[in-house]
């Protein structure tokens, strides 16, 4: 099923998507198959160098969220900002499908749909009416 908007709460181990309108909500749940996804700096590679974004997990995000037309990314750290910047270098044809990115720690399921849709809702009456 199409629906027009989704919001992507991600950390580098885990990823909840859902597709949301007024009435529904369908959720997708993603997991990282990398077992040093929770590294995040030099200590904690054996090369003293940062553990590489997994592409492939942030492959599976994109593939997830491309039947919205619409997405808004959340997530606590910088899983989210690498999923931006993979967006841009692999699938810089659906950038303009990301209208925000916002910071969030681990909020509910309820509370991550419950923002999305105040988000889009003041986001759509600020766009040009066509």
């Amino acid at each position: 099923m199409h629906h027009y908007h989704a919001v992507a709460w991600l950390d580098h181990r885990e990823a909840r998507i859902f597709f949301f309108d007024r009435h529904s909500v369908q959720e997708v749940d993603l997991t990282t198959t990398n077992p040093h996804a929770h590294l995040h700096h030099r200590a904690g590679s054996l090369s003293g160098k940062r553990t590489p974004e997994d592409q492939a997990y942030l492959h599976q995000i994109v593939e997830a969220l491309k039947p919205a037309t619409e997405w808004l990314i959340m997530g606590p750290g910088t899983a989210k900002l690498e999923l931006i910047k993979h967006i841009q270098k692999h699938d810089h044809q659906l950038s303009d499908r990301v209208v925000g990115v916002e910071t969030a720690d681990h909020p509910t399921d309820k509370q991550v749909v419950a923002h999305a849709r105040t988000y889009f809702k003041a986001a759509d009456h600020m766009r040009p009416q066509i």
